[in-house]
Parts: C-alpha cells; sequence; structure tokens
C-alpha cells in the first residue's frame, strides 16, 4: 500500500486532499501540519508520497523542506500551491517534484495529479484489502469515523476532527449500523469496533 505523506498548514485543506485520496487510492494516509511534524512523521512512515505545501508559514518553506527531506529519504513530491510565478516553479523544479498543483484545487485535478504520480511509483489505484465481507461495504468516510470510534472519540469529537458536522456524523453511524447488521443501541457499534478493530 502506498504510504502518502500530507505537508499543508491549514488543516481544511489538508483533510480535503486527504479524504480525496482516501476515496480514490489504497494508500494509508497522514497529515503535517508544519515543518517539525513533517520531518518527525519521516522515520516511521518512510512515506512514498509527499504531497507538500510550499507556503508552510513557518521557518523555511515547502521547497526546501522537500530539498532537506531528500537528503536522507527516497520519496516522490507533489506540491499543491497557490504560487505561479516563474521564480517560485524554477526552484520547486531544482527538487525534481513528479507534479506542481495551482490551488485552489478540485478533486478532479487533485485525482488526476496524484493518479499519475502513482503509476510512476508503480503502484494501481485499488479496492481495500479483503479480510471482512462487511467492512467491503463500507466507505473510506466511514471507515475514517469508526477508526474514530476505537479511539474512543464522540460524535461531537469525530465531527471537529473529520470537518463535519455532528448530524452528518449521526447519519454515517446510522448507514454503519444498517450495513454491519447491528442495533443502534446499547453501544453496539463500539462493541463491533473493538472485536474488528484489527481490520480498520
Amino acid at each position: 500500500m502506498i504510504r502518502v505523506l500530507i505537508v499543508e498548514d491549514e488543516i481544511i485543506i489538508a483533510r480535503f486532499i486527504e479524504l480525496q485520496l482516501l476515496n480514490n487510492f489504497d494508500c494509508e494516509t497522514r497529515v503535517a501540519i508544519s515543518v517539525k511534524e513533517a520531518r518527525e512523521a519521516m522515520p516511521d512512515m518512510q512515506p512514498h508520497l509527499l504531497l507538500c505545501d510550499i507556503n508552510l508559514c513557518d521557518a523555511i518553506t515547502g521547497i526546501e523542506l522537500v530539498a532537506e527531506l531528500k537528503n536522507s529519504y527516497t520519496f516522490e513530491t507533489i506540491f499543491i500551491t497557490s504560487y505561479q510565478n516563474k521564480n517560485i516553479i524554477e526552484q520547486a523544479s531544482a527538487t525534481n517534484p513528479a507534479n506542481y498543483i495551482i490551488k485552489p484545487v478540485d478533486e478532479a485535478q487533485l485525482f488526476a495529479g496524484v493518479r499519475l504520480v502513482m503509476a510512476k511509483i508503480g503502484q494501481q489505484p485499488a479496492t481495500k484489502e479483503k479480510g471482512n465481507p462487511a467492512i467491503e461495504q463500507l466507505n473510506n468516510t466511514e471507515i475514517m469515523i469508526l477508526r474514530e470510534i476505537r479511539n474512543q472519540k464522540t460524535t461531537k469529537e469525530i465531527a471537529k476532527a473529520l470537518h463535519l458536522s455532528p448530524y452528518t456524523i449521526k447519519n454515517h453511524r446510522h448507514n454503519i449500523c444498517r450495513k454491519l447488521d447491528l442495533e443502534e443501541g446499547n453501544n453496539a457499534l463500539l462493541k463491533w469496533v473493538m472485536q474488528q478493530q484489527h481490520l480498520l
């Protein structure tokens, strides 16, 4: 499974990118909202791909961060940025990125840009790993919600983490219970998650 590190200081944009990746590709994602978090993520995650903003509102730019990390790690890079001037693009090109996507980015633009890089890495978009027929019915947003439930998060906390409304989370929980043939009371969903957490 391809591992993708999203380096973006605007958390709403980062979560949007993450959801699009999880909905369209068989990948593992992690978000870093600062240079420090990106540096800390690299040894553990060893990502195949960095989706990196250029203006990180930090001590160094995304271009400088990528150049630094490439001294120690091997990965492909996609810069996602609002910068369009020639000088910045030339600086980014010096790090040999696989792609350069201009903000604001939409679903189709992001899919096209990432899909081409996935092919370059040698991976193909695929369905989630099989192992439980019930889980295979769930979409990526529902899987993310189950992971939050596994971490003992409340509906309100899950809504905040995924930048969705509590009402939307409740609807998702209802749909998950329907798909898994669970009663909605008596913490049935939590019990199911704890029993199946190795598959999430």
